[in-house]
């Protein structure tokens, strides 16, 4: 009869040591959806929203309509302190400008890849909030460090000694943009 008990009992912490393993595993399963769940939400609402400028980040991005194989000519009125995109298709190469007014006023220009990151296709920067935002690396870039840097990871800068501005506009030289055409090769 003492066996039986014993191995009744056996039986039972058996089965409870099961139960108790069961629902460890599902608990840590749910921790883990739920972890999923906060991570996706907060990456989705980063990239969809904006909280320091209360815009989407689409309005944000906004694109021109592209220009194939000409000088790009950038009204100085559309220029505001959110980026602005000028795509453009190049001796049918795709190639990117984009133009900023930083917190000083001035108005900024600059090749939309990143110095350091082109290479790698996804060198390309979007604006979140008031900082551009390499698609690459991560980096993020004041908007009124952009036309002063050379090297390191910002967008490749187009001085004044590359473009002509006048009290209207900003044109870029069609000869000036397809000297930028190798940055562009693995571009998105």
């Amino acid at each position: 009869m003492k066996k039986q008990t014993k191995a009744k009992l056996k039986k039972k912490q058996r089965s409870a040591m099961h139960r108790n393993a069961k629902k460890k595993k599902r608990i840590v399963t749910i921790l883990v959806i739920a972890v999923m769940a906060v991570t996706v939400t907060l990456v989705v609402g980063t990239r969809l929203f904006s909280p320091r400028t209360g815009l989407t980040n689409s309005e944000l991005n906004q694109r021109k309509p592209q220009i194939v194989d000409q000088d790009l000519v950038i009204q100085i009125e559309d220029i505001t302190e959110n980026a602005l995109f000028f795509p453009m298709i190049i001796d049918g190469l795709s190639m990117e400008v984009l133009a900023v007014r930083a917190p000083d006023g001035t108005i900024r220009t600059a090749f939309n890849t990143c110095q350091l990151c082109y290479a790698s296709g996804l060198g390309y920067y979007v604006q979140v909030g008031s900082v551009l935002v390499c698609q690459n690396c991560n980096m993020q870039f004041p908007m009124n460090q952009i036309e002063l840097e050379v090297g390191g990871c910002n967008p490749v800068p187009i001085f004044p000694a590359d473009k002509t501005q006048t009290n209207e506009t900003i044109t870029i030289s069609l000869e000036h943009i397809r000297q930028a055409k190798s940055i562009f090769e693995s571009w998105r």
